[in-house]
């Protein structure tokens, strides 16, 4: 069954405009989530927004969102004058600019979700604006409203159709120079670096998405079933092998020896 559509609107391009849908490229629910429960009752746990200073329960009408402009003084905006804020870019996507595919570094992707048309008569302004992208190897920039944020969001053509990124915020994304500061980039030795490139080679495999996959995520329900059963399950305890090993050296290994050394592992290994 096709997940349900997270946004539905227009995309628009000049005169061009067809409708569209968006759907969350990427998906949680497979995951483990735990409720937090009275362990004496069993029952679930209600959490409940309480004044900071009286301890009171503050009922649903009661609150609102505040802006603290300084220590202990807010300034409070209704819901309309937040959404008054983001009306323009609430119901379409308006590509006002293009950039070349590969200008934007991947540091500044967020969430992917995909974009489809949302019938037979939008689908030819769709794939026209795809095919275009395409051919001119540019990705659309424009804004949109996601969970009453405004955001700015990038349209990559892909396959059959095109694939929408929220961008990070411009304040969200540190300069690298920050964190590694200004100091001229050293060079690794050449030796050592082929060296590198010898154990890199070695360790190259095709993609495939089960690289990715959260071990601890099968491990859980595996947990899971065995108490639905009722049976007592300890986790055991993960056999060292070889590569956990950590060897704790009587002398100063370079790091010349050690990449020989791991090379020569890889080789062995493979035979």
């Amino acid at each position: 069954m096709a997940p349900p559509r997270y946004w539905k609107g227009y995309l628009k391009l000049s005169l061009v405009t067809c409708a569209v849908s968006l759907t969350p490229a990427t998906s949680p629910s497979e995951k483990i989530r735990f409720h937090t429960i009275n362990s004496e009752t069993g029952n679930r746990v209600r959490s409940r927004y309480v004044d900071a200073e009286t301890g009171k329960v503050v009922s649903d009408k009661d609150q609102a969102k505040g802006y603290e402009i300084e220590e202990g003084r807010q300034i409070i905006l209704e819901e309309d004058e937040i959404e008054a804020a983001a009306v323009e870019s609430t119901r379409t996507i308006n590509i006002e600019q293009f950039v070349p595919a590969d200008s934007i570094d991947w540091i500044w992707y967020d969430s992917p979700y995909y974009l489809l048309p949302e019938d037979d008569v939008a689908e030819e302004a769709f794939a026209v604006i795809r095919e275009a992208m395409k051919a001119t190897d540019t990705v659309g920039i424009s804004r949109l409203v996601l969970a009453r944020r405004e955001r700015a969001v990038m349209l990559v053509p892909r396959d059959k159709g095109i694939v929408l990124w929220t961008l990070r915020y411009g304040d969200e994304v540190r300069e690298a120079d920050e964190i590694y500061g200004k100091a001229p980039q050293k060079s690794g030795e050449k030796e050592m670096v082929s060296l590198i490139q010898t154990l890199i080679k070695d360790k190259t495999v095709k993609w495939e998405p089960s690289l990715a996959q959260d071990p601890v995520q099968d491990k859980l329900k595996d947990i899971i079933a065995a108490k639905e059963k009722d049976q007592k399950k300890k986790p055991s305890k993960k056999k060292k092998d070889d590569d956990d090993e950590i060897e704790t050296p009587n002398n100063v290994v370079s790091i010349m020896d050690a990449l020989k050394r791991s090379i020569d592992k890889e080789k062995k290994g493979k035979r």
